[in-house]
């Protein structure tokens, strides 16, 4: 498989690898074997290696109007890695990834056959119209922090706080 390096004005490779999280998910399809090819193709990446990921969880699909019982349910995962990609050319690597599994980007939140979210990139917080690191809602999701502890106990989402502590707080308790 052939991996094409995009870099934006500016982007070129660090010099050093960066500690980077990404979340997978899929409610579409054969959805064990879409995570897993997904995978594949993460450790293929370029500048990039250590890939880590969690035992895969089913969850409810989460909609705009909040979740949702009847639509198909989600399998997700969380991978941690290093690179040296820079910010935008690993999500833009992301992109690749979902659109070579089928994604459509019809509706947000909507169903879908592959899901990659760039959760977080190092320590950074970059907020910016093209990229928004550590990802928004991350802090808000069972399905994000579940499976990061399950790869990384001491996991921290930059300017949040330790996923485990927002885990529980969460899930209505403390640690």
């Amino acid at each position: 498989m052939s991996v094409r390096l995009a870099h934006g004005i500016g982007e070129a490779p660090r010099t050093s690898p960066v500690a980077a999280v990404v979340a997978l998910g899929a409610n579409l399809g054969e959805r064990a074997e879409t995570l897993a090819a997904a995978v594949t193709e993460l450790r293929a990446l370029p500048l990039t290696g250590d890939v880590t990921v969690s035992a895969p969880i089913e969850t409810v699909a989460v909609t705009l109007d909040g979740e949702d019982d009847d639509a198909p349910r989600y399998l997700n995962a969380v991978a941690t890695l290093r690179t040296r990609l820079a910010p935008t050319a690993l999500l833009a690597a992301l992109h690749r990834i979902e659109a070579r599994h089928g994604r459509v980007r019809r509706e947000r939140w909507g169903d879908r056959t592959l899901d990659l979210d760039l959760i977080a990139y190092g320590d950074e917080i970059i907020d910016r119209d093209d990229l928004v690191v550590p990802h928004p809602r991350a802090h808000e999701r069972d399905f994000v922090l579940a499976p990061w502890l399950d790869v990384d106990p001491d996991a921290v989402i930059p300017g949040r706080g330790r996923v485990d502590d927002l885990l529980a707080e969460l899930r209505g308790g403390a640690r």
